[in-house]
């Protein structure tokens, strides 16, 4: 069966994973380099380099060797690139501080500025008519240290690029800058002592240098932003639990690190303190703030019994706490582990991306060398006025935009998503979801409640329809079953009711149940049962064809007399109701263009009854009724087979084939269980069961991928009208400088609009 993520189509199942960090890449062509010296090492199948995490993922085959060892040599393949392995953490972590509280990566770019800035009198006095020229000693005195000190990390990284018979970023740099100083000096020793100085080029070479500074510190500000979406679900987990040992007092408790809780352990949560670890609520009753998880900004109230997720806020209640899962198993690390995945995959359209780059840097080379032959052997000028637009070439030819454009629009949209309950598990799906011309949902506990309730009570001639019913619940009130609980939450319901009790209650599977109340002996169960026992249901029977015409399930409660014949009591009708935004969802999907379609196992009747409900219409075709389980599945493949992007929207294990088999599976959270086997079969989680989230989810999805679109049409488009320019003797290497610092940061702040993308209410 074919599946809608193509990221991960090469890994095979058996593969194992790593994760860790990279440092010192700069550019698409270095995400190129440490890809491929990574798929150089023996066993690895697949190396996905994230440029704006500055991470790399790794997948190989589980029995290339020691787990250990393989990610030692993943390691030294990356530093013999000329690249600094690190662990993930630090990749994620803020700058530290330095002097004046000042982040310590920002001191290069201040020095390089106060250092440069004196060089810049000659081109504001020009402004002015004046004609300002520091002495030749003092301006190689200002641009040495920032040539060779602060510029030093482009001559490293040069040089390994070199040794790697590859081409990145500060090659560009390190060639063009150092050209223009070399210039420079060249034409300072050639002056003649008491003669006029020619014009020095010591300006352009030091703010070229602090320019792609500032551009590469403001990029990494910007980067920062986009991956704190990771950062702060980090920050939701408390560092210490109020640990009720067995036999100890509440006033003795113990604080312990979280990381030592395991399962089994009890817990105080305090009001206001964030709930340490997934658990069951043991007593005390709160409300827990869980937007975190689902998006949903209104408290949930939790009694004993009810499930505790890990980093939720708690209430006002002190409450306290069964842990059942820690670690790797929480929901929260659960939830974090799919933004990182997101995140670190490749979507399909990086692909182009990844082949420019690998010729970008050679090409670029090749025509700044084409430049300068052209100015100084065709148009016969002088040397230095043949070299700068060589060195403008190389520098606005820096490829950062394009290595930045895909990333940071795919951290920014996920983790708007995420923080609005919508998870993005792969950036395949993010991409494929924008092409969707169909949604397929299922039916119950995706577009209904999934718990039946009693819609009606019809009761005979003469019977007191509240007797009647609370005649019903207390047959029911001992049984597991569903309908059950409803005619119990029914009968609670009911203000001032007299609630009953039944004796020598009996359930008669599959039928119903048996019971005398108020010496009454009561029959209540399916109008089959009734048919068997030979209850006819008399003047109810019209009732009951109509009720069963709409889509409910009917019982009926029958009194049995001392002769053994039966009297109908009353009719109770179940249906299972649509949920509170599902109308909404199908009308804002249908606003969108969409194909809609629902599929359910129910009965014809009661599937189209409910479809009318939510606004979609069988008669088009839009409802697929007693579909099996197993059936579902072929009836996505047999949409798409039509040649429709179909998207599959369920919530549990029965779902989890149609998900596999969607272009795009969505995953809906459930209380009936089930779903996380239906999470991991999807591309798209909704971590709260609200319908009208598809239509946000396929919204940030096409806004993700427009963006991206966007960066990389501004990133090829920067370049194809800059090297011209450049190259014609338009630009200057200063305004070249500028220019492709400003292309990296307005990329990024191109992607970083999406924070404030919000799903319609």
């Amino acid at each position: 069966m074919e599946q809608a993520s193509t990221a991960t189509a090469a890994v095979e199942p058996s593969a194992s994973e790593t994760d860790f960090g990279v440092g010192g890449m700069t550019c698409a062509s270095c995400v190129g380099r440490v890809e491929r010296a990574l798929k150089k090492i023996p066993g690895v199948q697949q190396a996905s380099v994230n440029l704006a995490t500055e991470s790399v993922r790794v997948h190989w085959q589980a029995d290339a060797g020691d787990a250990v060892a393989m990610s030692a040599r993943l390691q030294r393949a990356v530093r013999d690139a000329g690249y600094e392995p690190r662990p993930l953490e630090a990749a994620e972590a803020e700058p530290a501080r330095g002097w004046l509280g000042l982040p310590r990566d920002a001191w290069p770019v201040l020095l390089a500025a106060l250092l440069s800035a004196p060089l810049t009198l000659p081109m504001f006095g020009s402004l002015s008519g004046q004609h300002w020229m520091l002495p030749a000693w003092l301006q190689f005195a200002l641009a040495t240290p920032v040539q060779f000190w602060l510029g030093a990390r482009f001559y490293r990284a040069a040089w390994h690029a070199l040794k790697a018979r590859s081409g990145n970023m500060e090659l560009l740099v390190a060639i063009g800058t150092s050209a223009g100083w070399g210039l420079s000096s060249w034409l300072w020793w050639r002056a003649e002592a008491g003669g006029a100085m020619p014009h020095l080029y010591y300006e352009g070479s030091a703010l070229v240098i602090t320019l792609v500074l500032l551009g590469k510190w403001l990029e990494s500000r910007a980067k920062r932003q986009a991956t704190e979406a990771i950062r702060a679900l980090h920050a939701l987990r408390p560092e210490v639990a109020h640990l009720l040992p067995d036999g100890i007092k509440r006033e003795q408790l113990v604080d312990v690190p979280v990381a030592e809780l395991l399962p089994g352990d009890r817990v105080l949560v305090r009001p206001g303190e964030r709930v340490p670890a997934d658990g069951s609520l043991l007593q005390g009753s709160t409300q827990v703030d869980e937007s975190m998880l689902t998006g949903e900004p209104m408290p949930v109230p939790k009694q004993p019994g009810d499930r505790l997720t890990g980093g939720s806020l708690n209430g006002d209640g002190a409450v306290e706490l069964e842990v059942a899962a820690v670690g790797a198993q929480s929901v929260l690390n659960h939830i974090i582990a799919l933004v990182q995945d997101a995140q670190a995959a490749k979507p399909p359209i990086q692909r182009l991306v990844d082949q420019v780059a690998a010729v970008f840097v050679p090409v670029v080379l090749l025509i700044a060398l084409l430049t300068f032959c052209a100015w100084y052997f065709w148009q016969g000028v002088a040397l230095e006025d043949a070299l700068l637009p060589a060195v403008a070439v190389l520098v606005i030819a820096c490829p950062c935009a394009l290595g930045l454009a895909t990333p940071a629009a795919i951290m920014a949209g996920t983790g708007v998503a995420a923080r609005h309950g919508i998870l993005v598990q792969d950036a395949a799906a993010l991409e494929t979801a924008c092409r969707i011309d169909t949604v397929a949902f299922d039916k119950t506990g995706t577009l209904t409640l999934g718990e039946p309730t009693l819609s009606a009570l019809v009761a005979a001639p003469g019977v007191d329809e509240a007797g009647a019913l609370q005649a019903a619940a207390a047959l029911q009130r001992q049984s597991a079953h569903p309908l059950a609980r409803a005619v119990v939450v029914a009968a609670e319901a009911v203000p001032e009711a007299q609630a009953l009790t039944a004796q020598e209650v009996q359930s008669v599977p599959g039928r119903g149940s048996h019971g005398r109340v108020q010496q009454a002996h009561l029959h209540l169960g399916s109008l089959r049962w009734m048919e068997e026992l030979g209850a006819g249901l008399g003047e109810l029977e019209p009732r009951a064809e109509a009720l069963q015409a709409e889509g409910a399930t009917v019982s009926a409660l029958a009194l049995q007399l001392p002769d053994g014949r039966f009297a109908p009591l009353a009719l109770l009708a179940f249906a299972d109701l649509p949920k509170p935004g599902a109308q909404i969802a199908v009308a804002r999907l249908r606003a969108r263009g969409l194909r809609l379609s629902m599929i359910s196992g129910d009965n014809r009747g009661a599937a189209e009854a409910m479809a009318r409900r939510l606004g979609l219409n069988p008669d088009a075709g839009e409802v697929l009724a007693e579909v099996l389980p197993g059936d579902k599945a072929a009836r996505i493949v047999a949409l798409r087979q039509g040649g429709h992007q179909v998207a599959m929207v369920g919530d549990g294990v029965n779902d989890a084939p149609a998900l596999a088999a969607a272009d795009v599976g969505i995953a809906m959270a459930s209380t009936r269980g089930g779903s996380d086997v239906a999470m991991h079969a999807a591309g798209i989680t909704l971590m709260r069961g609200d319908p009208r989230l598809v239509a946000a989810a396929l919204d940030i999805s096409r806004r993700t991928v427009s963006k991206i679109r966007q960066n990389l049409f501004w990133a090829f488009a920067y370049n194809v009208a800059g090297i011209p320019l450049a190259a014609l003797g338009y630009l200057d290497p200063v305004f070249a400088g500028a220019a492709m610092a400003l292309s990296s940061v307005s990329v990024v702040g191109n992607a970083l609009l999406l924070k404030r993308w919000q799903p319609e209410a």
